[in-house]
């Protein structure tokens, strides 16, 4: 039952409240280096909803992955008080994770979120969280997102994946937020939901959380401010780039789509860029490749593939050109830069 406004005051009403039943039970399942700001966006307005009402409108439990304590990305510890496999009859468990997910495997996370899950408990990931929900084979048929710099790897996982690039989305029984800053709209709209707009709203003012974004919002700003550029030519050259990585277009197709010809937009390009047209966007699927090498236990030649190159010979000699190091060498370095760290957080 919906909260109710009283008429005279504008203070919440206890009895009306309660009438809502139980508290709704959200476990938060916190993966090490997970991001605090993603995890404090999620909790906070649910500590609000607690603080504001008078009485405990949700009961929160944080759950590490193993041991008694969690480590943010920012060396932050939060304290367990339950843990995977407990027999708590949660309303919602969301999994907070970030970092490189290259290595994550968690078996037992993943059996345990298969039990929950055929138990039609809500489940849901932040940030890097729904990768691990896709790893743990509870997303199929369903819609979701993932943090942009985890797409990537979430859309190499399987084409079954339906992936939206949108700051959160709810399918059913599933509830995934890009992290950020994202969950405090995510959660605005789980508690209007549950207690009505106008009990979110002061929670949202609370926080000075004035402008509520929608779940289809985009994550990352638009083509003109991440280049910097307003030029409508250049722009819908770069669009139509980015939406062919895998499949590059001919400089030819390029121009078209800019509506020039190839000779003016490479002179845009080296005006704009001080580099050709070819180059930038061989240097956008470089940049992908780079990101799948770091975050994805995909083959070279397979990283080849999905970003464009011919083979796996060709990619590399291009990446070492572009990054003085190969793809081997890179992928190494970046598995012992985690082992190492690691190591030092278990010390």
């Amino acid at each position: 039952m919906p909260l109710c406004m009283s008429n005279i005051d504008g203070k919440l009403s206890v009895m009306d409240i309660n009438a809502s039943g139980l508290p709704f039970r959200v476990g938060f399942v916190l993966i090490d280096d997970f991001p605090l700001m993603s995890y404090a966006a999620a909790l906070e307005p649910l500590r609000a909803a607690n603080l504001l009402a008078g009485i405990a409108l949700y009961d929160i439990r944080n759950i590490p992955v193993s041991a008694a304590r969690s480590v943010s990305s920012s060396g932050a510890l939060v304290r367990a008080n339950a843990f995977l496999g407990e027999q708590v009859d949660f309303d919602l468990v969301l999994v907070v994770a970030g970092g490189n997910l290259l290595h994550a495997e968690y078996p037992r996370l993943y059996s345990w979120l298969r039990l929950l899950a055929a138990r039609g408990v809500l489940m849901g990931g932040v940030s890097g969280g729904p990768l691990l929900l896709a790893r743990a084979g509870i997303m199929n048929d369903r819609r979701m997102t993932v943090h942009w710099d985890h797409a990537e790897v979430l859309l190499a996982l399987s084409h079954q994946l339906i992936v939206e690039r949108s700051l959160y989305v709810r399918d059913r029984d599933r509830l995934t937020c890009a992290g950020g800053t994202a969950p405090l709209d995510m959660m605005h709209a789980l508690i209007s939901e549950q207690h009505g707009a106008a009990f979110a709203r002061k929670i949202s003012d609370w926080f000075l959380h004035t402008d509520i974004r929608p779940g289809e919002g985009a994550q990352r700003a638009g083509l003109s401010q991440r280049y910097n550029t307003n030029n409508s030519a250049v722009l819908k050259a770069i669009e139509a780039m980015e939406n062919h990585i895998a499949d590059p277009l001919e400089l030819s197709q390029l121009a078209i789509l800019a509506e020039l010809s190839v000779r003016q937009l490479n002179r845009l390009f080296r005006h704009v860029f001080a580099t050709s047209t070819v180059q930038f966007y061989r240097h956008l699927r470089l940049q992908k490749a780079h990101a799948l090498l770091q975050a994805s236990s995909l083959t070279i030649s397979a990283i080849a593939s999905t970003t464009g190159f011919a083979n796996a010979a060709h990619f590399s000699r291009c990446f070492s050109e572009h990054y003085s190091l190969s793809p081997k060498a890179f992928r190494l370095s970046v598995q012992h830069a985690t082992n190492v760290h690691v190591k030092n957080q278990q010390t």
